[in-house]
């Protein structure tokens, strides 16, 4: 916890060289009438319940592509001078950012080949390929992906856009923090789901400079804490694919970019149970009558199970997406515990 700490009790250290706030508002421009600005969904009862100040939810299941990776996916390939774009874009994922990166190639006319596990979900594969996304299917881990995503770029010449360990990708992420604290102002503390790390450092850095003072946390499923030791420890670990409900965050290893970000501006990284984000599924879904996907309920669960303490506090939670396959989206409501 010493990251946390030092970052607490003075002034958080400056990571501008690796991505700055300006690059955040450069990707916002680059967003522009493009991108969805979520709107935000107070939940004073909620807010009430729990013993909070106040409550706001980022809904970015309402994004173009249904969740929030369209921001990065989009911001890179604005990004790349119109000559290497037509070459075509790969990219590696297991499901958001295919999604994003296909829509995003779409919009600019560009071929797109989306490199994803052979446990893709139906309604993930089914959407990149509507988008006009062509799928290719590799083994089930990170590394299996990203291996054959770089050998299609080697061979093919195409571009190949990382899913979050990389500043353009991270600046684009960012975004979604950046107009939540523009719409509402400051905030004591805001809670972010982790993948790879992309959403939660770009979602850091522009938290620091836009609400000094606001505590930031990431949460991961607890059967894939990669994250959690990789900040504690201050190097990357990586695990097994993890076996948890919450698709977006069986990354096995947070990035090298991401890393440093994190230790520098977050304060602690906490779990949930696979039990807690069905029970926040059911939540959303009776309460609020909207559907969230498990790896989006990350931070909202951390929040209604206590995991962190926030009493008295003014906090921002990004839902992360709602890219939920509807028979896996049952299962959790039958599996749910109760709301009472």
């Amino acid at each position: 916890m010493a990251a946390s700490a030092t970052a607490a009790s003075s002034a958080p250290p400056d990571t501008s060289s690796l991505v700055s706030l300006a690059e955040i508002r450069a990707a916002a421009h680059l967003l522009r009438g493009v991108a969805v600005r979520t709107p935000l969904l107070p939940a004073d009862d909620l807010a009430a319940e729990l013993g909070v100040e106040a409550i706001f939810l980022k809904p970015e299941m309402l994004q173009r592509g249904g969740a929030f990776k369209f921001r990065g996916a989009f911001a890179f390939l604005a990004s790349l001078p119109a000559s290497v774009r037509a070459r075509g874009v790969i990219a590696p994922s297991s499901g958001n950012h295919a999604q994003a990166v296909a829509l995003a190639a779409k919009i600019f006319g560009v071929p797109a080949t989306l490199v994803m596990p052979t446990t893709v979900t139906a309604v993930k594969r089914s959407g990149v390929e509507r988008l006009g996304g062509h799928v290719e299917l590799a083994g089930t881990t990170t590394a299996d992906r990203m291996d054959r995503a770089q050998e299609l770029s080697d061979s093919t010449g195409g571009v190949l856009v990382p899913p979050y360990d990389d500043a353009r990708i991270i600046a684009g992420q960012g975004t979604a923090t950046l107009e939540l604290i523009d719409e509402i102002g400051p905030l004591d503390a805001l809670v972010v789901p982790v993948g790879g790390g992309g959403l939660l450092s770009g979602s850091a850095i522009a938290a620091t400079e836009r609400s000094p003072g606001c505590a930031i946390y990431g949460v991961e499923p607890e059967a894939g804490n990669d994250g959690q030791r990789s900040f504690r420890s201050g190097e990357i670990v990586n695990i097994p694919v993890p076996d948890t409900i919450a698709d977006g965050a069986r990354t096995q290893h947070i990035g090298t970019l991401v890393l440093p970000i994190l230790r520098a501006l977050v304060h602690d990284i906490v779990t949930v149970s696979d039990d807690q984000l069905r029970t926040q599924m059911r939540f959303f879904m009776e309460r609020m009558k909207i559907v969230v996907e498990p790896t989006g309920c990350l931070g909202a669960a951390a929040v209604m199970q206590h995991a962190i303490d926030l009493k008295g506090k003014r906090v921002g939670i990004i839902l992360t997406g709602g890219n939920v396959d509807p028979a896996t989206f049952c299962e959790c409501m039958s599996a749910a515990g109760s709301l009472s």
